[in-house]
């Protein structure tokens, strides 16, 4: 059982997230804090001259309002959106609030995740903690 559980979370259409979050329900003590995190990354500034001004501003906003209705759902679970690349920004984030889990989703791998490698996988091999990948 874990004590600090930290769930990223992405709103990709071929992401499910509720597999994540049985997990964390099912993994946590009665006591445990649980942390869903979405990182928003940076939309490349020649593509935000063909986006509405307020447009970041909006979906920033509906992201914090879905992710608030997944950490509704769960017991101490809380909901933070951050800025940044996405696996670097989850360690970084986990590496400074200590979670001693880590449960993560994960697509099948294609050929670009051999070359490049996926968020997942990038969890996987840099985190401090013990990480479940969730397919």
């Amino acid at each position: 059982m874990y004590h600090n559980i930290l769930v990223p979370i992405s709103f990709d259409t071929e992401r499910d997230v509720t597999g994540s979050l049985k997990l964390a329900r099912l993994l946590a003590t009665s006591e445990a804090r649980i942390t869903l995190l979405h990182v928003v990354e940076a939309i490349p500034t020649y593509a935000m001259t063909y986006m509405p001004t307020d447009y970041l501003i909006e979906a920033r906003k509906a992201t914090e309002r879905e992710l608030a209705k997944l950490a509704a759902e769960l017991p101490n679970a809380q909901a933070v959106v951050i800025e940044g690349h996405s696996g670097r920004s989850i360690l970084d984030w986990a590496e400074q609030n200590g979670p001693d889990l880590i449960i993560i989703a994960s697509h099948r791998p294609g050929m670009q995740d051999l070359l490049l490698g996926s968020t997942a996988a990038q969890v996987v091999r840099h985190a401090a903690c013990a990480v479940h990948v969730v397919r």
